[in-house]
């Protein structure tokens, strides 16, 4: 087993529950942790053996850019998307950051994280 990360992917989305922030936006930072095989990529050296970092990118490009009300919903469909499109990830964890959230204080980030795991059949 091993680890891939793609950490701090910076996007600019519309997620919340106020009308304003499906209008305005913000930014988030989203970090992915998966555990996957690599014992056949370290001996064939091809990239199509392993999770490509390119496809988990595009992963979170694409839910992040679906509006959702909460961060929950986001996170858990790009952990079902990784999961359903790299048959060899074991697990995979998730974090979305909402930066500057328009909560009445002053707050750097607000986050979201789940984990989930490929189930046994």
């Amino acid at each position: 087993m091993g680890i891939i990360r793609v950490k701090n992917i910076k996007l600019y989305s519309n997620h919340g529950c106020m009308v304003e922030e499906g209008k305005i936006g913000s930014d988030y930072v989203v970090n992915i942790k998966v555990k996957t095989d690599l014992s056949k990529s370290v001996k064939t050296d091809k990239l199509f053996d392993t999770v490509d970092y390119v496809s988990i990118y595009s992963i979170v490009e694409e839910e992040m850019s679906q509006r959702a009300k909460l961060l929950e919903v986001v996170v858990q469909r790009i952990i079902d998307r990784i999961l359903e499109e790299h048959e060899t990830v074991q697990s995979v964890r998730v974090n979305v950051a909402k930066k500057n959230p328009p909560i009445g204080g002053e707050v750097e980030e607000v986050s979201v994280e789940r984990k989930g795991k490929r189930k046994k059949e």
